[in-house]
């Protein structure tokens, strides 16, 4: 059965990156008053769609499947554990420095302009990672699972009242879908033997409200990283996703910094590392791994928010929660239940009836597109502005 800590990381990782979409790019140029057609760019800008997809599954998986290690073999600092979901973002300077430089004309904000929104993001993803910190602790497992799994029906409210995300039949029907995929994993987790009986007195309610309002601040971080691509960064080069990832999660791993030094939790990282069942290096290695699956998750979501949208990204990260458990049977000798098996196939049912509606919206673009028609795909069409696509 799932841990409370592999639930939390489940639920969790620190938010998304941007760049190319087939939602435009920048607004810069004769080209960039040109969208291109989700009927044109077809096969390229699905495989890059694609691609990003499977690194967040495969990243969000190794990093629950690491952190799960790192509890069974030793590990025990919950912000330890939430240190690692942010802290790898210094990794990505060197990506930064290896990316080619943004090409001329390309919208170069202001620094007075973006510091209060690093400031501001990384803040917020922070705090939302402590609140699910210590709503693990006031509440059963299986309880939390259940009110976190909210966080995509959160988002399809802010998706919106924020982002103009235009609601059809097969997009609410995923929602509902994953959600209750999502829920029925937490209620297979029951069996987990904790209880509310075993939880600190009037701690049982405090935990449910910390949960969701971390479900309700996690969507609307999505949605904000959407809303400042579109408004305030204007460009979505791999360097400005870089740049926006990296700033975002350093203030979220000082915030992580902040509370292993307040809970005095850094004075047992010493004695835990030597008391690691597979020694030293393995502690490292461990820790290490989960933060570079958590940058590259991260990325990859920052991407399908500017190709896509924030529900979107959120929905392909929800898909990955059947997922792990699949995998813990394999690599922890987890029992496979039937619970686990209907969560999983909802879940691909969900996410596969998002991207159909994805595939009927490029199908009609084309065929207005060969009309002259204007070509906008259900997600765009209540955007405005003119958007140019960038290479990846």
């Amino acid at each position: 059965m799932s841990s409370p800590q592999e639930i939390q990381l489940q639920i969790r990782g620190s938010v998304p990156e941007q760049e190319e979409s087939g939602h435009g790019e920048n607004g810069a140029g004769p080209k960039a008053a040109e969208r291109r057609r989700p009927g044109t760019r077809g096969v390229r800008w699905w495989l890059m769609v694609l691609l990003d997809m499977l690194i967040v599954l495969c990243g969000q998986t190794v990093a629950t499947l690491l952190g799960r290690y790192y509890y069974n073999s030793g590990g025990n600092s919950k912000w330890m554990a939430t240190l690692t979901i942010s802290g790898g973002s210094p990794l990505l300077a060197i990506l930064l420095l290896l990316t080619p430089r943004d090409p001329v004309g390309e919208p170069r904000p202001a620094a007075a302009k973006m510091v209060p929104i690093y400031l501001g993001l990384g803040t917020l993803i922070g705090f939302d990672n402590l609140m699910y910190s210590y709503a693990l602790q006031y509440l059963p497992v299986s309880t939390f699972a259940l009110v976190a799994a909210t966080q995509l029906a959160f988002n399809s409210v802010t998706s919106r009242l924020i982002n103009a995300q235009r609601f059809t039949a097969l997009i609410a029907n995923s929602v509902v879908v994953l959600t209750f995929s999502a829920a029925l994993l937490g209620v297979g987790s029951s069996s987990d033997g904790t209880s509310a009986a075993d939880l600190p007195r009037g701690k049982y309610t405090l935990g449910f409200i910390l949960t969701l309002s971390a479900s309700a601040v996690f969507a609307l971080i999505l949605s904000l990283f959407e809303v400042t691509f579109e408004k305030a960064v204007r460009g979505r080069t791999l360097r400005w996703v870089l740049r926006v990832q990296m700033c975002t999660n350093f203030v979220a791993a000082t915030v992580a910094v902040c509370g292993l030094l307040a809970s005095g939790e850094w004075r047992t990282i010493p004695g835990e590392m030597a008391a690691f069942e597979d020694g030293r290096a393995r502690y490292v290695a461990t820790l290490v791994g989960t933060a570079v699956s958590w940058q590259a998750m991260s990325v990859a979501t920052l991407r399908l928010i500017t190709r896509v949208s924030s529900l979107f990204a959120n929905v392909t990260g929800t898909v990955s929660l059947p997922l792990v458990p699949v995998f813990a049977v394999v690599l922890f000798g987890d029992r496979m239940t039937g619970i686990k098996a209907v969560a999983m196939l909802m879940a691909v049912w969900g996410f596969l009836s998002y991207v159909y509606q994805h595939y009927l919206d490029g199908r009609r673009a084309a065929a207005m597109g060969g009309q002259g028609g204007a070509a906008e795909c259900c997600v765009c069409k209540a955007r405005a502005g003119g958007e140019a696509a960038l290479p990846a």
